[in-house]
């Protein structure tokens, strides 16, 4: 048996694809996975399952559809690629790094270095970007809210799905990785 991380993109914001984890979290035992667990209200989802992670994913998004009517893209993360977070993340390695500024843009594909090119990230001074596989490192001046360098921005420059997430939460997430 599989742990596996289904992150959900876009359910419970601003009253738009909403659901109850605890309607999800049925929903899931009811297909079969073991030991399913949620984080927080915004579609972070672990279960136990002997299927493959593209498999888990593909069958989470089809019974979302058929029992909430929500079109939700999924996109799976292993414990090893939240790993690879905290030792790849190049703003952790700056002198009174601020935690609260970080956060994580996880995409369905893997990605080249080059293309932080597509992303025109030198628009959005004075937020920063890396990319580091299929992760894209974000470091925001102000905030999440009030920048264009978003999850539908990123989706559109590198025809990806992605879906953010604030660096408590990705920590946090490693950690029930290991409960």
């Amino acid at each position: 048996m599989t742990t596996h991380l289904a992150l959900l993109r876009g359910i419970n914001v601003s009253g738009h694809n909403m659901m109850k984890m605890e309607a999800l979290k049925t929903m899931l035992e009811n297909l079969g996975f073991q030991n399913v667990r949620t984080y927080l209200q915004s579609g972070n989802v672990f279960v136990d399952s002997e299927e493959e992670p593209s498999k888990v994913g593909f069958m989470i998004k089809q019974e979302i559809f058929k029992v909430f009517g929500h079109e939700v893209p999924v996109v799976m993360i292993t414990k090893e690629n939240l790993e690879s977070c905290f030792a790849n993340n190049p703003y952790l390695k700056e002198k009174d790094c601020d935690t609260k500024k970080l956060y994580v843009a996880f995409v369905s594909t893997t990605l080249k270095k080059e293309n932080i090119n597509d992303l025109k990230i030198s628009q959005f001074k004075p937020d920063e970007a890396s990319i580091d596989e299929n992760r894209i490192f974000i470091k925001y001046a102000v905030g999440a809210g009030k920048t264009r360098f978003d999850q539908k921005y990123i989706e559109k420059k590198l025809n990806v799905t992605a879906t953010i997430r604030n660096w408590n939460t990705v920590t946090n997430l490693l950690k029930m990785y290991s409960e």
